[in-house]
């Protein structure tokens, strides 16, 4: 586990409160293959699960081009005008290296992405 975070509670800690290399921390942890990071991921996820009962999740899937990440934006933004605060997690599934890599849509939402709730 990087130093910034010594234990499954510290990381899930900083989760909860909003950081942001905690954040990234988890997603790393939570896509490691390694039989040490898998048991540690389990247990985050564990924890998420328990502590953030009151969250809502959506799936918003579409063909390329069809205005995915311009609605992704505006909903956000909107749930951010009603005092939410949003996480997006994009996954392009037709990845040929692991078929499902993470996304870099932060340039698609540039709006979004300036928001400290986002």
């Amino acid at each position: 586990m990087a130093e910034a975070f010594s234990d499954i509670a510290e990381l899930a800690n900083g989760l909860f409160s909003g950081d942001r290399r905690a954040l990234s921390r988890a997603i790393t942890l939570i896509e490691s293959r390694k039989a040490t990071d898998r048991q540690m991921a389990d247990a985050l996820l564990d924890r998420c699960v328990q502590e953030a009962s009151d969250t809502h999740r959506l799936a918003i899937t579409g063909v390329p081009g069809v205005g995915k990440s311009t609605f992704i934006e505006e909903l956000g933004l909107r749930f951010i005008e009603k005092g939410h605060h949003v996480a997006v997690l994009a996954v392009d599934p037709s990845s040929q290296r692991n078929q499902g890599s993470i996304l870099g849509d932060k340039t698609r939402m540039s709006r979004l992405s300036t928001q400290d709730e986002a």
